[in-house]
């Protein structure tokens, strides 16, 4: 995958929560996990726009980890408002499950790939 496909599952992954994040109650529970899953959905992008222009490959890395643990910790929100019942769109939060899982994939092995380059 080129860094300009990702970067736009990226951005597009980003307004899907956004979108989704729309349609929450106004419990403190949904608006607490909505505000968050928004900022580490967003910082995830904009992390990956500033990988790009890494000045070293440790730099490089170190802002792809970065996206990794935003990712993740995206991953666990929707999971708890998935268990929790907050997210009512049962079809749109299956689709960002499964599109969350994929970009945890990419990173990953994105990950071990420039490791590897930076040991030889």
């Amino acid at each position: 995958m080129r860094p300009h496909q990702l970067e736009e599952r990226l951005i597009q992954f980003a307004i899907d929560v956004i979108l989704i994040c729309k349609k929450v109650d106004n419990s403190f529970a949904s608006e607490h996990l909505a505000k968050q899953l928004i900022r580490s959905a967003t910082s995830a992008a904009l992390n990956y726009g500033e990988a790009q222009s890494g000045e070293s490959t440790r730099d490089f890395l170190h802002k792809m980890k970065i996206c990794l643990k935003e990712l993740r910790e995206c991953l666990i929100n929707l999971k708890i408002q998935h268990g929790a019942n907050l997210i009512a769109d049962n079809d749109s939060l299956n689709i960002l499950l499964k599109e969350n899982n994929e970009l945890i994939s990419i990173f990953v092995v994105s990950i071990k790939t420039a490791s590897s380059k930076l040991k030889s």
